[in-house]
């Protein structure tokens, strides 16, 4: 039996949007600070090149985000509309899939990166000065690859069944181990990168025993990762990967746009390049933000999806993107006002600092819209709509994002790349908008012939 039908099906939207999002948001917010740890402990060694290596190596990281997400946010979306159908036996098959698949994938990322360490690291733009150092990072990240990819995939999955203190106890388990063993291993230690990159692996390690924990002890849970309910037939296996590979998609292009706009900024030198990736970890709290509420109400768009309630999912969708726009509103003004201070955390080299300032500022000039496109790309993945899905996932960091990127840098130079994403972003909404119009349609239709 489904203990959580209730937030599901008739709690007024704000309180369910609210106990679905608030503590997906709360994560994403110790997440942000883990992140902002994690550089500032790696900028307190005053190496530039330490700082660097870590921003190149971040994108490869990327992909085994992708990994989970193919198997969290495919899961997830397929969890909350079987549990709306009432097939419960199915959800049991999705979660132990998700498991096994999900560690055997971790396993042979972890294999290509170990095997492939410094020709992966020098495509991405590795200099001499930084390729050391990045090396040392990604090998470690490479050893717990499984771990990295069960801990992303499961935060997911428990999420999708309306679980979302339970996931964000997970989550915020691992990153506070983390945040606990940096400052030690990266400084007391005196390990550098690597002191960061291992504290991640044991931060994840923690998140995967909890999870484990959860599922095996408690009896309010419908998932299972049980070998005899492991199942790739009843469209398990299909259903995953049509929604999960758009997730997926879209962190790979973060990893690949990542990669591409550190190949041009290479050519102006380290320092961009250790400037952009702290306004990347400076504008994650901003974006952070968003995303929580947007993975946060999947499950509930999902859920009234499979029930066939469009009207309350409407609602859902309405109220979750004028939530989104107003809080990138009010973050933007304050970016704005303490770009300064803020950049200052993580370094105090002086050029570093100049371009940072610049970055972090022409990255914010997208964030007041770019909550709605969280939103909708959600609602796509909830409602198993897997080619709006995919479109969205290859706008923003793909097929909008490239040719930008390319004709910005060469007809305005560094400029033009610092600006190229906000101009992709705010394009993208406008496609997203456009193709959540064209769908709702459709719902409209079912009604009326209902």
């Amino acid at each position: 039996m489904f203990k959580n039908s209730e937030i599901f099906e008739s709690s007024p939207i704000p309180r369910a949007v609210a106990k679905l999002a608030l503590p997906t948001m709360l994560t994403m917010l110790v997440n942000v600070l883990y992140n902002m740890v994690d550089t500032y402990f790696i900028g307190r060694t005053g190496d530039p090149n330490q700082v660097a290596a870590v921003s190149i190596a971040t994108p490869i990281f990327l992909f085994l985000m992708a990994a989970g997400n193919i198997f969290g946010v495919g899961g997830s979306a397929y969890i909350s509309r079987s549990l709306g159908e009432k097939q419960y036996g199915r959800v049991k098959s999705i979660a132990s899939f998700c498991c096994y698949a999900g560690i055997f994938t971790g396993l042979v990322i972890g294999t290509v990166f170990i095997i492939f360490n410094k020709t992966i690291l020098t495509a991405c733009g590795a200099s001499k000065n930084t390729i050391d150092f990045a090396s040392e990072y990604l090998k470690w990240i490479a050893l717990g690859a499984p771990f990295v990819v069960f801990s992303f995939a499961f935060s997911n999955i428990v999420r999708g069944e309306g679980s979302a203190k339970t996931s964000m106890f997970g989550q915020m388990l691992g990153m506070v181990v983390n945040m606990i063993l940096d400052p030690i291993m990266i400084l007391g230690m005196k390990m550098g990168v690597s002191g960061a990159a291992i504290a991640t692996i044991i931060g994840n390690i923690c998140t995967c025993a909890f999870y484990l924990v959860y599922i095996f002890s408690s009896r309010r849970t419908a998932l299972s990762i049980s070998p005899a309910d492991f199942r790739t037939n009843q469209g398990i296996f299909s259903n995953v990967f049509a929604i999960g590979t758009p997730a997926s998609v879209n962190n790979v292009l973060m990893s690949l746009s990542s990669i591409l706009m550190n190949k041009f900024l290479a050519n102006y030198g380290d320092i961009p390049i250790a400037s952009m990736g702290i306004a990347m970890k400076a504008n994650m709290f901003v974006v952070f933000m968003q995303l929580g509420l947007a993975v946060g109400v999947l499950p509930l768009i999902g859920y009234n999806y499979g029930a066939k309630n469009y009207r309350r999912m409407t609602a859902i969708i309405r109220f979750s993107a004028i939530t989104n726009l107003c809080i990138g509103t009010v973050l933007t003004l304050l970016y704005f006002w303490l770009t300064a201070p803020i950049v200052k955390i993580f370094i105090d080299n002086q050029e570093t600092v100049s371009y940072g300032i610049q970055m972090v500022r022409a990255l914010q000039l997208s964030m007041p819209v770019l909550g709605i496109l969280f939103i909708l790309s959600t609602a796509f993945q909830a409602m198993g709509k897997s080619i709006p899905s995919m479109v969205l996932s290859i706008s923003r960091q793909g097929f909008v994002f490239f040719p930008t990127l390319i004709l910005m840098n060469r007809f305005i130079g560094l400029n033009g790349i610092i600006y190229s994403q906000p101009i992709a972003d705010i394009i993208s909404v406008f496609i997203a908008i456009a193709m959540f119009f064209a769908i709702k349609k459709s719902f409209s239709k079912e009604q009326q012939t209902a």
